[in-house]
């Protein structure tokens, strides 16, 4: 961060604390706003990039019916080792799925190298759980962060804290033996348990290079926070990667209202799931948040034979859209069968996106909120003197740029060819304060599939 970007984050913060002051709020503390300061710094790439790949691939791809299989079904260790047994993912090739993800435009990749289910998609020293055992000594995680940096795609792993197979790990939450009586008879050693996990973590982000992001799940009731030594854990994992940044579930969420919202040293950014936020995330001292919302393409992370509901490439870029409009990312997820093909379905619509992106991208990599009042047509995003329309639905007329004042306007151009679009304040007797009107089409549809893009430059 330059010494001039620091002095404006700093002033921002002051200038806040003294409103919050006048409005007899808490002001925040030296580490509090230390600590703010960080987090903003590291995730400044992230922040630009905006748009990422979520990959959820293990054995669990073999039932196909989704990663909570084992858990939703009850299934023991037992049960579940035929499809660990039959796990072989032949067509596993990780510079395909990295130039699947580069060609829709993503900037970051996120791979489970754990998930719930315990089974190990790295070569971990710690179990012989694992795939590599059974892969002709193969690593996949390592092959997947080799292939993906080499396509200039950022990358992060995602790391399961609970575990359904350590023999220490009790069965509490969501764990397929959560009801078995007999089952919680046995003893169970959590120290041995925590040592497992950390050590895990430790050979991540110690042994494959260079890290992005860590992506941890989850925390529930009393597990969370330093149930997990979470303090710890985050201490040793940035003693080896310094510049990464780490996802907010080693603890519970503190609340859903903005009221309630904190950045914590636990976590850098939060990650609501399948859902977009209404606006813009603050915590309790009207600073933004960095967030990431997750989001499947069918209904399930994991491999599902039988769900081909998928969302189209329309409701994709209007999703992306909407989190950039709110200072947000997408991190957008991808299911490989069991021989490790990315769904046809799934190409397709990525491959739609990155198109649609090509063309548009400027509209949101590196882009943020704007402010103003969101109009019925679309969005806007917005980066320095640059407002973005996004004309998402249906309109009749010209587009209503309310709240542009017309004399800071310098050019007004479609983004996907540069052609200069006419503009006025007024349209048919229309001469309210604030009105800019755009004319964005010689019809009523959209001159671009999805999401019509105009580009609104101010003067400086």
């Amino acid at each position: 961060m330059s010494e001039m970007k620091k002095l404006f984050v700093t002033f921002s913060i002051v200038f806040l604390c003294a409103l919050n002051f006048l409005n007899g709020q808490e002001a925040p503390s030296k580490e509090y706003k230390s600590n703010y300061e960080q987090v903003m710094a590291r995730t400044k790439w992230w922040r630009q990039a905006r748009f990422g790949m979520f990959i959820h691939f293990g054995a669990y791809a073999v039932p196909a019916r989704g990663e909570w299989v084992k858990s939703n079904e009850r299934l023991t260790t037992e049960q579940y080792q035929k499809y660990i047994d039959a796990f072989n993912p032949v067509d596993f090739d990780a510079k395909v799925w990295a130039k699947t993800a580069k060609k829709a435009g993503m900037k970051y990749a996120v791979l489970t190298a754990k998930h719930h289910d315990g089974f190990c998609m790295f070569d971990s020293k710690l179990t012989d759980y694992k795939l590599s055992n059974q892969f002709g000594g193969r690593d996949l995680v390592r092959e997947f962060l080799d292939a993906f940096r080499a396509e200039g795609i950022k990358v992060g792993l995602y790391y399961s804290i609970i575990d359904w197979h350590h023999p220490d790990y009790p069965n509490v939450g969501n764990h397929p033996q959560r009801d078995d009586k007999e089952y919680a008879k046995r003893t169970f050693n959590w120290d041995n348990y925590l040592k497992y996990m950390h050590g895990q973590v430790e050979e991540l982000v110690k042994n494959y290079g260079k890290l992005d992001i860590m992506w941890f799940d989850y925390s529930f009731g009393e597990y969370s926070g330093e149930k997990w030594k979470a303090k710890e854990l985050v201490k040793m994992v940035r003693k080896y990667q310094p510049e990464i940044i780490i996802d907010n579930r080693l603890a519970t969420n503190e609340g859903s209202s903005s009221k309630l919202r904190m950045i914590n040293t636990l976590g850098d950014f939060e990650t609501p799931e399948q859902g977009i936020p209404d606006a813009p995330l603050v915590d309790k001292y009207g600073n933004p948040i960095p967030w990431e919302t997750c989001l499947t393409l069918n209904g399930v992370w994991g491999y599902n034979e039988f769900d081909h509901n998928w969302k189209s490439p329309e409701l994709i870029v209007h999703c992306l859209v909407n989190c950039v409009s709110k200072n947000g990312n997408l991190l957008l997820n991808v299911g490989p069968d069991a021989r490790g093909n990315i769904p046809v379905e799934c190409v397709e619509i990525l491959t739609e996106v990155g198109n649609w992106l090509e063309r548009n991208g400027e509209s949101i990599y590196g882009c943020g909120s704007s402010d103003l009042v969101k109009p019925d047509w679309g969005r806007y995003t917005q980066k320095g003197n640059m407002i973005y329309a996004h004309w998402l639905y249906p309109n009749l007329g010209q587009l209503n740029a309310k709240g542009i004042n017309g004399e800071n306007v310098k050019n007004v151009t479609l983004l996907k060819s540069g052609a200069e679009l006419p503009h006025k304040k007024t349209w048919w007797g229309n001469s309210e304060t604030g009105n800019y009107f755009i004319t964005g089409s010689s019809t009523n549809d959209k001159p671009v599939k999805y999401d019509a893009v105009i580009k609104i430059e101010l003067k400086k």
